[in-house]
C-alpha cells in the first residue's frame, strides 16, 4: 500500500514502518480511505490559479504554458473545480474559452483567495527579510517625471524575488485602478480625493502657461480673456492635468474658446512647439524649451501640485507596498 505524504507528512517515519502502525493501517484502512477521498474533493489553490490563468489568456494551452504544467493537467483541474462548484465556469468556443456570467462572478472571489494566499506568503517572507510575489505598478507618460528607471533598478536589486509589472496610463485612470485593486500602486499627481487611497508624497510639481515661441509678441500685452480665447491643448477630463488647467481658467472667470485634446505630455509639448496652441507644461520642461527658443512662457503664473506614490488604504500594511515605498 502506497502511503500518501499528505496523510502522514507529520508522522515519524519509524512509527509508520513499525508493526504497530501496520496493524493500525490494516484495521482502519476504510476510515483512512474515506478521509483521503474527502481531501481530494476540496478546492485547491492550484485549481483557482488555473481558473484565473485561463480567464487571462483565453486558452488552455497558453494557461498551461504560463503555469508550467501540461494542458491535460490544466483541463483536469478546471473540470474538478467545476464539479466541486456544480456549475460551468466557461463556454467552450472554437476561438477559445469564454467566461459564463456565473464564472465572471466567481472569478472575483477566486482572485480574492489567491491575493490572500500571496499576502500570507509575503508576510511570512517578510519575517525572513525576503519579498516575493507580483506587484502591478502604474506609471505616467514621462519617465523622467517618475524616475521610473531608477525606481526599477533599486526595487529589483533589493527584492530579486519580486516580479513587477509596469502599466502606463493617464493619472485619473491609474488612480481608479488603484482604488479597484487592478493596480497594487501607482505614481500619480493631483488631488487625493478618495479616502480609500493613501499616498506617499514624492515631490512638488510646478506648471507654467506656455505658448508657441512665435506668439510671444501677441501674448505680451494680452490678459486672461484674450489668452483664454486662443486654442488650448488640454488632456481628457480624467487627467489631473485637465483638472489643473480648468481650475486655473476658472480662477480668472474664463474658459477656453477652443480645445485640442491630447493625453500625453510629450504630445502636448510637441503641439505647442508646432504652433497649435497654449498649454500647461511642467516648469523644468518649460524652462528647457524656452531656452531652446521653442516656446514662450506667458506671465508669471505658477500652478502647484504634488507627485504621489499611491496605494489602496486596505493594503498599506502589505510588505510589498511598504518595501516599494
Amino acid at each position: 500500500m502506497e502511503l500518501s505524504n499528505r496523510m502522514f507528512g507529520c508522522v515519524p517515519l519509524n512509527f509508520l514502518m513499525s508493526p504497530t502502525s501496520i496493524c493500525c493501517i490494516a484495521t482502519f484502512g476504510h476510515r483512512m480511505s474515506f478521509r483521503h477521498h474527502h481531501r481530494s474533493d476540496s478546492m485547491e489553490l492550484y485549481q483557482l490559479r488555473s481558473f484565473a490563468a485561463i480567464v487571462e489568456l483565453g486558452q488552455l494551452t497558453r494557461a498551461a504554458e504560463r503555469l508550467h504544467v501540461s494542458q491535460p493537467a490544466v483541463s483536469a483541474q478546471l473540470k474538478a473545480l467545476e464539479e466541486k462548484l456544480g456549475l460551468a465556469l466557461f463556454e467552450r468556443m472554437a476561438t477559445g474559452m469564454v467566461l459564463t456570467p456565473l464564472g465572471a462572478r466567481l472569478l472575483k472571489e477566486a482572485e480574492k483567495v489567491l491575493a490572500a494566499a500571496r499576502d500570507m506568503q509575503n508576510v511570512a517572507l517578510s519575517f525572513k527579510g525576503e519579498l516575493a510575489g507580483k506587484a502591478s505598478i502604474g506609471t505616467l507618460s514621462d519617465p523622467n517625471l517618475t524616475r521610473i528607471g531608477e525606481f526599477m533598478n533599486v526595487a529589483l536589486a533589493r527584492h530579486p524575488l519580486l516580479e513587477m509589472e509596469l502599466h502606463q496610463g493617464v493619472t485619473g485612470t491609474a488612480l481608479d485602478q488603484v482604488r479597484d485593486g487592478s493596480l497594487d500602486a501607482s505614481f500619480y499627481y493631483g488631488e487625493l480625493r478618495y479616502p480609500s487611497v493613501v499616498g506617499l508624497p514624492l515631490r512638488r510639481l510646478l506648471f507654467r502657461v506656455v505658448a508657441p515661441a512665435a506668439w510671444a509678441d501677441r501674448l505680451r500685452l494680452s490678459g486672461w480673456e484674450q489668452v483664454a480665447a486662443m486654442p488650448w491643448i488640454i488632456p481628457p477630463p480624467i487627467s489631473s492635468h485637465h483638472q489643473l488647467a480648468h481650475a486655473l481658467l476658472q480662477q480668472y472667470g474664463v474658459s477656453p474658446g477652443r480645445v485640442v485634446e491630447a493625453d500625453q505630455e510629450a504630445v502636448i509639448a510637441s503641439l505647442v512647439v508646432s504652433g497649435v496652441g497654449i498649454a500647461l507644461m511642467r516648469e523644468e520642461v518649460a524652462f528647457e524649451k524656452a531656452a531652446a527658443g521653442e516656446v514662450c512662457i506667458w506671465n508669471d503664473e505658477k500652478i502647484e501640485t504634488m507627485l504621489w506614490f499611491v496605494t489602496p488604504r486596505h493594503r498599506e500594511n502589505d510588505p510589498r507596498h511598504q518595501r516599494l515605498e
